[in-house]
């Protein structure tokens, strides 16, 4: 049977109501006095004695609140709000997980939402007012509540060919990116013309998407590595000082034998730590593969005894999808900065978070058309990189918020980590055909497809209503399970390499872990059914996690997934035909050689100039 329950705090506990109500009132001018707030589930196959048992378990505290499964809302004005289709709901997700554990075999379904309720006199115009200030188009929709269903998510169709690809002309290649959303340009997209055309056949809409993804700025760095053909430098009174650098960094270049690579910014950048390491600087750093995170050895001293440790660094921003959706977008770069070195085996246990904003006292009549106001993005920003953070319990040692008027455009959202782990317990080794590839922790939805590409294309006004796809939606209790995990020596002395699930999903966090691979994507765990082959190889849902292990050790592994109550899959085969290799309803969608998937698309070169420098001071603010 399906019901809808209606859970509301006592008097002496509507906290978080007083706050919104507090928050309406300054940030809209209003003057409401007793503003109600109501959370609803919307309970699908539950019997009657199961809701009996869950009501006040599950949904609501006997002492804080008052639970019920009929509700008058008289003619009282009010709004109802709801995760749109395919939005990970962390409150749903988390009530069907304390359900199963009163009935482990209840096959059940939660959605949750927000009901406000206002005063009598509250206008239609205010309401109005209400809705685009309370309801972000990226993540949530106005709820009917005169309705009791789930939302019947479509049979995903078979992937198509894009017939007519491989007959594109030049003229018309800028025009194919626009009309398709593509991240990559023209010059790009004629690379892979050209490869299909040797291939004598048309892509799959998958394997466009995957190269858009592999391709993009967020995963290739196409600005960084972009080949830098001149370097001029205008005169100021720092001008000979840059030269000289420029000119050791060559000189750098010439003793590290990389006359032939490009100049570009990566290489200056990196080209330091490069140096220091030929010359015996750096021997403390681990050197492999896989890292996603810095990793140098350590000495610790435990108990007396000196062990080798591996202490690993790790940085992520998420300024893009944080200035969509501030929660979920600040979450999740606390998420994705844990998971890097997690991947690394390590244990994650300390954090630190900068950002930029604008003004976030601002009116919010005066926000820029197309943005949020400041003041959302930071205060929602903040509660969601707080609760990850206290989720998964990470103690964020330093916070520093920056306020400027060039992050009104784009805002500014850093997380950084520190993770430890004991050396013996960490196996590199480089992958080999037989081997297998497990993937475990979260399952795959819609959230977060298109994330990286659409972290690299220019925004619009309309960013908001077209981007709710790109949203990732983090789940702390899942990645603290996976944590656990990989805190069991004997659990990572198995693993040949591991990789998280970032930008680019399946196809960029199975796709990297090995020259030669067949991916079977109907073996993957889904929140709904209905996702397309494409959807599930670049969505980015997160708190998911890969591995390249022995195929003898594959049911040992899977023993200590399910002691964690970890779900855990086979999803891919490592081969040795240095092709991708992706399979959906048994037809195989992607094909694809390494080669071409590393090549990054068409070369891209630029000239340069380092701007004349102010003589003062830049360390101190100008008023």
């Amino acid at each position: 049977m399906n019901y809808r329950v209606f859970v509301e705090k006592k008097a002496d506990f509507r906290v978080e109501a007083e706050e919104l109500q507090n928050e309406l009132n300054s940030n809209l001018g209003f003057n409401l006095c007793n503003l109600r707030l109501i959370n609803v589930y919307d309970l699908f196959g539950f019997s009657p004695e199961l809701l009996d048992k869950c009501l006040y378990s599950v949904f609501g505290e006997i002492v804080t609140d008052r639970v019920t499964t009929e509700f008058e809302f008289g003619n009282k004005p009010y709004l109802a709000v709801e995760f749109l289709p395919g939005q990970f709901d962390q409150r749903a997700s988390s009530a069907e997980d304390c359900v199963r554990l009163i009935d482990p075999k209840a096959d059940i379904t939660i959605k949750s939402g927000k009901i406000l309720i206002f005063d009598d006199n509250f206008s239609a115009d205010d309401m109005e007012k209400v809705k685009k200030y309370f309801i972000n188009p990226i993540e949530s929709r106005i709820k009917d509540i005169s309705v009791l269903e789930t939302f019947d998510h479509p049979v995903a169709e078979h992937v198509p060919v894009l017939e007519g690809f491989i007959d594109i002309k030049d003229s018309e290649l800028a025009d194919y990116c626009r009309a398709n959303s593509l991240a990559m340009n023209a010059d790009d997209l004629r690379e892979v013309v050209t490869y299909f055309r040797k291939e004598n056949r048309n892509p799959y809409e998958t394997e466009l998407k995957i190269l858009d993804t592999y391709w993009s700025d967020h995963c290739r760095h196409t600005t960084f590595n972009t080949s830098l053909e001149n370097i001029e430098i205008e005169d100021s009174f720092v001008a000979r000082s840059i030269s000289q650098s420029l000119d050791l960094y060559q000189s750098i270049r010439n003793d590290l034998k990389r006359e032939h690579k490009d100049v570009c910014l990566m290489d200056i950048a990196t080209i330091g730590a490069k140096y220091l390491r030929k010359h015996g600087y750096l021997d403390d750093l681990e050197q492999s593969e896989e890292n996603n995170a810095c990793s140098i050895f350590v000495d610790v001293d435990v108990d007396g005894q000196i062990e080798k440790w591996l202490l690993q660094f790790k940085n992520e921003t998420h300024n893009h999808p944080t200035e969509i959706e501030p929660f979920g977008g600040a979450s999740t770069c606390l998420g994705g900065a844990i998971r890097d070195p997690l991947s690394g085996r390590s244990y994650v246990y300390q954090a630190m978070r900068v950002t930029g904003a604008g003004n976030i006292y601002q009116p919010v009549y005066e926000t820029m058309q197309g943005k949020l106001p400041q003041k959302i993005i930071s205060t929602k920003a903040a509660h969601g990189y707080s609760s990850y953070g206290n989720q998964i319990g990470l103690a964020t040692t330093f916070v520093r918020e920056i306020y400027h008027d060039n992050y009104v455009a784009k805002r500014l959202e850093v997380g950084a980590v520190v993770g430890a782990v004991k050396a013996d317990n960490v196996h590199r080794d480089t992958p080999q055909a037989g081997d297998v590839v497990m993937m475990f922790g979260g399952r795959t939805g819609r959230d977060g497809i298109g994330g990286a590409t659409g972290s690299s294309k220019e925004h619009t006004t309309d960013s908001l209503e077209l981007c709710s796809s790109e949203v990732q939606k983090g789940n702390a209790p899942e990645e603290r399970k996976l944590e656990r995990l990989f805190r069991r020596g004997e659990v990572t002395r198995l693993i040949k390499k591991s990789n998280d699930f970032g930008a680019g999903g399946v196809c960029v966090a199975i796709g990297e872990l090995a020259d030669g691979l067949d991916i079977y994507l109907d073996r993957i765990k889904t929140k709904y059914s209905g996702l397309s082959g494409t959807e599930l190889a670049i969505s980015e849902s997160q708190e998911r996690m890969a591995v390249v292990i022995e195929c003898n050790n594959m049911e040992k592994f899977v023993k200590y997934c399910e002691e964690e109550n970890i779900e855990v899959s086979h999803i891919a085969d490592v081969t040795d035909k240095g092709r991708l290799r992706m399979y959906f309803r048994h037809e195989m969608i992607v094909d694809i050689s390494r080669e071409f998937i590393d090549s990054a698309g068409a070369k891209h070169t630029a000239t340069a100039k380092i701007s004349a420098v102010e003589n003062r001071n830049p360390f101190e603010a100008v008023f």
